[in-house]
């Protein structure tokens, strides 16, 4: 443990306590309706929590996804929004921000995260084409899909494990994707999608060993490599923490050297950068910009707003040079920690190391009778709701998806609940609550049902789709 890591219940008093860098300076209420309520609300979502309606939800773990508190000099920045249709002020605040704690020379704004990934996906994909990343995510790869590339998880194999302790489990196996270079072809592989942090494998981060090597790796090939750099500052946190000769560095230091060796990335600021919507893609090759300024008018607005209002765009701006403070990222990651070690303390079943933004629980070891074809991923946030009003997400097989080839079910060998932590949002005591949620259904486990997909969606099914209790 650091300094910086909070102290779970029972633990003794050893050492110093630490308190969150912020105060508050508005609340938003809460409530918690009954239980009939909530069996109510939850039966007519169809079991599916993102149907459910905000003010049902007693404490929504739901996402960090635009989701956190923006800070009062955010909030001020809002008010000198500079709404001109072309050139405004604000993009070039923005623009300075990501060349400056990024290092990337070009920017273009999009509404979000996938707007981004839609973006870079038409300019780079070819039909036909591999795009190896470390996990896939789900609106990267339909993005990537639908731009006719084929995805190919090149991840290390313990992140494919929830009780494996390697420090670094978003790493890509450079072995796997050397072979699968020579197997294909380097003409054949449209870039290497890499993500920060991985949200699928638990919020795992990769090690600047790995990145570093796997732009020499990419070098010898020709093949370029593009950054989700969504949860970067999270990333470099864990780099700080576990990588030799980076513990003297600032998240600021790290972050740039990250990116440093990577071709361009694409940010959902929706998440580290803490404001609640906006994102944006940046590159080094001015000739890859061009084509993505064109096509940013098209799908999303002219390249010096990308769909954004200019107010959000200070809001980011703002955002970004908040969020590698080295204090706030301790206490960011060191909230969700205090949460996964409540339930470590306790034996309840979650993947280890914990991640930077959730902890995520083991839905197939907390419902070892249910078979993954009903979802106990599903069935857990469910369960969730129903016993206190908190609001999580399936990451399993809902997720996950269909073969496009076959149509069968992606059965992934991690099949996950979230609880995600939004940024500076939730207290200690809400993190109490949240866990002692968590061990009343894990203690009623053996009694718990599955579900059935009643309703499922052409796309992106996890939103949308609908389930019924299983027999």
């Amino acid at each position: 443990m650091t300094e910086f890591e909070p102290r779970t219940m029972g633990q003794q008093f050893g050492r110093r306590s630490w308190a969150e860098p912020w105060k508050i300076k508005m609340v938003e209420p809460l409530r918690m309706i009954s239980r009939e309520e909530r069996e109510r609300a939850l039966k007519e979502a169809g079991y599916n929590t993102f149907l459910l309606a905000s003010e049902d939800v007693y404490i929504d773990l739901l996402t960090d996804s635009g989701t956190n508190a923006m800070s009062d000099r955010q909030w001020s920045g809002m008010m000198l929004g500079d709404e001109a249709y072309a050139g405004s002020r604000n993009f070039y605040h923005l623009e300075e921000a990501v060349q400056t704690y990024f290092g990337y020379r070009y920017l273009v704004p999009t509404h979000q995260g996938r707007g981004a990934e839609n973006l870079l996906s038409k300019a780079c994909i070819k039909p036909g084409q591999i795009v190896p990343g470390n996990m896939y995510f789900t609106t990267t790869r339909l993005h990537q899909e639908l731009a006719g590339g084929v995805f190919e998880d090149v991840i290390i194999e313990e992140a494919h494990d929830p009780a494996s302790l390697h420090p670094f489990k978003g790493d890509v196996d450079l072995e796997k994707l050397e072979s699968l270079i020579r197997r294909v072809g380097a003409e054949q592989i449209a870039y290497i999608s890499l993500a920060g942090t991985v949200n699928m494998a638990g919020g795992q981060p990769v090690s600047m060993a790995n990145v570093r090597a796997l732009r020499e790796l990419c070098d010898r090939y020709g093949i370029r490599i593009y950054l989700d750099a969504t949860r970067m500052m999270e990333n470099s946190f864990f780099i700080q923490e576990r990588e030799p000769g980076y513990s003297e560095k600032s998240i600021a230091e790290i972050l740039r050297e990250f990116c440093s060796y990577t071709h361009g990335a694409w940010m959902s600021a929706k998440k580290d950068g803490l404001v609640n919507i906006g994102g944006w893609l940046a590159v080094n090759d001015y000739a890859l910009f061009e084509e993505l300024r064109n096509m940013v008018v098209i799908y999303e607005g002219l390249h010096t707003y990308g769909g954004l209002a200019g107010r959000d765009m200070e809001a980011i701006a703002i955002g970004i040079a908040e969020s590698v403070q080295d204090e706030h990222v301790r206490a960011r990651v060191g909230q969700v920690r205090y949460l996964g070690e409540l339930l470590t303390d306790w034996h309840i079943p979650i993947v280890q190391p914990v991640g930077g933004h959730a902890v995520f629980l083991d839905a197939r070891a907390f419902y070892p009778h249910i078979p993954q074809s009903q979802f106990p991923a599903q069935t857990l946030a469910a369960e969730l709701y129903l016993d206190s009003g908190i609001r999580s997400m399936e990451r399993g097989v809902v997720s996950a998806g269909r073969d496009p080839k076959t149509g069968d079910h992606y059965y992934p060998k991690l099949e996950l609940t979230r609880l995600t932590i939004p940024r500076r949002v939730y207290t200690q005591a809400h993190m109490d609550v949240v866990a002692e949620s968590v061990k009343a259904i894990y203690d009623a486990r053996e009694e718990t049902r599955g579900l059935t997909m009643v309703y499922e969606p052409k796309y992106l099914r996890f939103f949308q789709a609908r389930f019924e209790r299983a027999e």
